[in-house]
């Protein structure tokens, strides 16, 4: 889905790692991101599993963040690290307290609250992707709280990040 006009995708100037599998009954890779999903439909994040991860992975993170947000910055949508080890897959819901794992740590995303804030693009600004990521990270903890952004997030997860796999959608939000 990369496209020479459009913003970069977030890991596009991060070191390359290797890929694993991440899926989601909810969400298709390269699909239209249901309703469910948007913030002021159902605003719940997307079930989510992976496998294949590698061998020394110690916790996961997982992200949604919109490159094509008209911010200069992007829009992290979703920020949550620290989940274990032994977790395989998020249900619907969890970024929204629903089946979170215990120990997995909720960084603030940019609606500057501590959970998932879904899809809301401006009306008429044409399709925006949205990026869920899941990291193996190489240790059980990063040592941070819900109060750290989620650029602070990311800078962790370049040094600590074994491989990662990713889930691209879009949602765009007609002109009003």
């Amino acid at each position: 889905m990369t496209d020479s006009n459009r913003p970069p995708l977030p890991h596009d100037f991060m070191p390359q790692v290797p890929s694993f599998d991440v899926s989601s009954d909810s969400v298709q890779h390269g699909g239209t991101l249901p309703d469910e999903h948007v913030y002021a439909a159902g605003n719940t994040s997307p079930q989510l599993r992976w496998s294949g991860f590698p061998e020394g992975t110690k916790s996961f993170a997982v992200t949604c963040y919109d490159p094509d947000a008209p911010t200069g910055s992007g829009f992290w949508h979703w920020v949550l690290f620290d989940i274990p080890a032994g977790v395989t897959e998020l249900p619907a819901g969890a970024g929204n307290g629903k089946g979170l794992p215990a120990g997995a740590v909720h960084a603030r995303n940019d609606y500057g609250t501590n959970d998932f804030g879904g899809a809301a693009p401006p009306p008429g600004d044409g399709p925006h992707r949205y990026v869920f990521t899941v990291y193996a990270v190489d240790v059980e903890t990063l040592g941070l709280d819900g109060t750290v952004s989620p650029a602070y997030v990311g800078f962790n997860l370049r040094f600590h990040a074994l491989a990662r796999a990713s889930l691209i959608a879009e949602y765009e939000n007609p002109p009003q």
